[in-house]
């Protein structure tokens, strides 16, 4: 850990204006503005799967048939 970063003295850093600053361009980007994992993925899928729709639609089914069951024994 010998040396240290210090901030450059703006006299005489190269590409400075008198009062204005760096001019656009000057420097570079810090980083690179897209990544590897940009774009759409290899395959997609859309809706949803045959098992998740089938368990969906039994929880749906015995549910009806509970509060039907159970209108039907209250009203007796």
């Amino acid at each position: 850990m010998g040396s240290q970063y210090s901030d450059p003295d703006p006299r005489h850093s190269p590409g400075l204006a008198p009062g204005v600053g760096v001019p656009p361009g000057e420097t570079p980007p810090g980083e690179g503005s897209t990544g590897a994992e940009t774009g759409p993925r290899d395959k997609q899928t859309r809706g949803w799967a045959t098992g998740p729709v089938i368990i969906l639609a039994v929880v749906v089914v015995l549910c009806a048939a509970f509060f039907i069951a159970y209108a039907v024994i209250v009203a007796v």
